[in-house]
């Protein structure tokens, strides 16, 4: 038999709701079409994420956040059938995750963990870290552990996790954590220009400046033609690199306790 995801016209019928979902941000009920789209081609937490990732920064680059159309009680309703309650939680953090609301994303996955009839899938719980690396919260690194152990290359789920440590300045090792993750095959392709631009912040926190700088003209260079959606964070990037190694190579000697410069 067939499996689901895999059945003939599935790709089709994942592309219509894709364009379903990004059409008409405006429109209120978008989120439940796409969750009846999800449901009709038995979407599995991976293709939701996916699909729900790029409808929610789409519908707030548009200036319609998906946190203006939905309520956490929208999110935590009860009687809501595993794919449409799993599409209305995956809008709602995504769009929690890209306002940096790291708090209310993690009180509302704890709520959701309370009420929830089955474990929370994966993705949920990668925002989860997010929210909890986001914070510098250690136990966001247990947690993202934990997500990495059953995520694989899931290119999605990394970048949630690459975005929590690189907001999380006070993690114990967060910057070697960061690179580490970014050698992973799924982020490792070298022309990713979010992949680059967290690698160079990474960097910078290392104080190694000149990788950082190599990095981030990477991540310009990758950029498409006339997209400025994330192009302002980049230069600004760009900026911190080079106002950090000017501090640093003008910066006067360290002396002993002899008096002796070291």
């Amino acid at each position: 038999m067939t499996s689901p995801t895999h059945r003939p016209g599935r790709s089709a019928a994942l592309d219509r709701a894709r364009a379903r979902a990004t059409a008409s941000p405006v429109d209120s009920s978008w989120p439940l079409h796409l969750a009846e789209d999800l449901r009709d081609i038995e979407a599995d937490w991976r293709t939701s994420a996916e699909v729900c990732a790029d409808a929610a920064w789409a519908a707030r680059s548009a200036g319609h956040s998906v946190l203006a159309l939905l309520s956490p009680q929208d999110v935590t309703a009860m009687g809501l059938d595993p794919i449409t309650a799993r599409t209305l939680a995956h809008l709602y953090l995504s769009a929690l995750r890209f306002d940096f609301r790291c708090p209310t994303l993690q009180r509302l996955v704890e709520q959701l963990a309370e009420t929830a009839r089955q474990p929370l899938d994966c993705y949920t719980r990668a925002l989860y870290a997010f929210a909890l690396l986001g914070q510098s919260r250690p136990e966001g690194l247990a947690v993202m552990d934990e997500v990495l152990a059953e995520a694989g290359q899931h290119t999605k789920t990394l970048h949630v996790l690459l975005h929590g440590l690189w907001l999380g300045q006070d993690l114990d090792q967060g910057a070697e954590r960061l690179l580490a993750l970014s050698s992973r095959p799924a982020l490792a392709t070298g022309s990713d220009p979010i992949v680059l631009f967290r690698v160079a912040g990474a960097l910078r926190r290392l104080g190694r400046y000149d990788e950082g700088l190599g990095a981030i003209d990477r991540a310009i260079d990758c950029l498409p033609p006339g997209d400025t959606s994330v192009h302002a964070d980049l230069v600004r990037e760009r900026s911190l690199l080079c106002t950090a190694r000017d501090l640093h190579q003008h910066r006067p000697p360290t002396r002993t306790s002899s008096g002796v410069p070291s």
